[in-house]
C-alpha cells in the first residue's frame, strides 16, 4: 500500500471544501467528524481513515475514489472514471435520485466494456452480442429472394 500523502490531501480537501462554500464547521458537522480533527486533516497533521475519507467525500458531494487517490490509498490508475462520477455527483442541476440513477448505468456500462475488453471474442459475450445484433443483420445475396422476411417490413434490396 503506499504512503498517505496527508499534505497534498489536507490542501486538496480545503480547495474542495471552499470551492462548495463550506465553512470548517459546517464540513465537519456534514461529515460527522470534529472541527479540530477536520482542521488537523486539512493542515497534513493527521492520516484520517478510508472511512472517514469517505464520508468527507459524501459531504463535499465528490467521489472517494478522488480522496483515496490524493491521500495514496488508491493508485492513480485505478481511478479510471472517476473524473466522470465527480462531475455527475458535483452537478447542481440534478436531484439525488437522478444523479444515482446515472451512476448505476454509468456504471454497469463500465463493467459490460470491461468484461468485453478482457475477453475479446470470448463466447459469453459474442454469443450476447449476437442474440441483439442478428435479428438487424443484412442477408447474403441470393438468399430468401421471396421479398422481407416475415414480421421485418422491409423492402427487397433493388441495388
Amino acid at each position: 500500500m503506499a504512503s498517505l500523502n496527508v499534505g497534498n490531501l489536507g490542501d486538496f480537501l480545503r480547495e474542495q471544501r471552499r470551492s462548495a462554500q463550506l465553512s470548517l464547521r459546517q464540513l465537519a458537522d456534514a461529515a460527522g467528524v470534529s472541527n479540530p480533527y477536520l482542521s488537523q486533516i486539512e493542515r497534513g497533521l493527521r492520516k484520517p481513515s478510508a472511512e472517514i475519507l469517505q464520508q468527507l467525500a459524501k459531504a463535499l458531494r465528490i467521489s472517494a475514489e478522488t480522496l483515496y487517490v490524493q491521500a495514496g490509498i488508491l493508485d492513480e490508475r485505478d481511478r479510471e472514471g472517476v473524473e466522470v462520477e465527480s462531475a455527475i455527483l458535483t452537478d447542481p442541476t440534478i436531484n439525488e435520485r437522478q444523479k444515482q440513477v446515472l451512476l448505476q448505468i454509468y456504471e454497469s456500462f463500465r463493467r459490460e466494456n470491461g468484461v468485453l475488453g478482457e475477453d475479446e471474442g470470448a463466447p459469453k459475450t459474442t454469443r450476447k452480442t449476437a442474440s441483439k445484433t442478428a435479428p438487424t443483420a443484412p442477408k447474403p445475396k441470393g438468399t430468401d429472394r421471396g421479398g422481407p422476411a416475415a414480421g421485418d417490413g422491409a423492402e427487397p434490396d433493388q441495388s
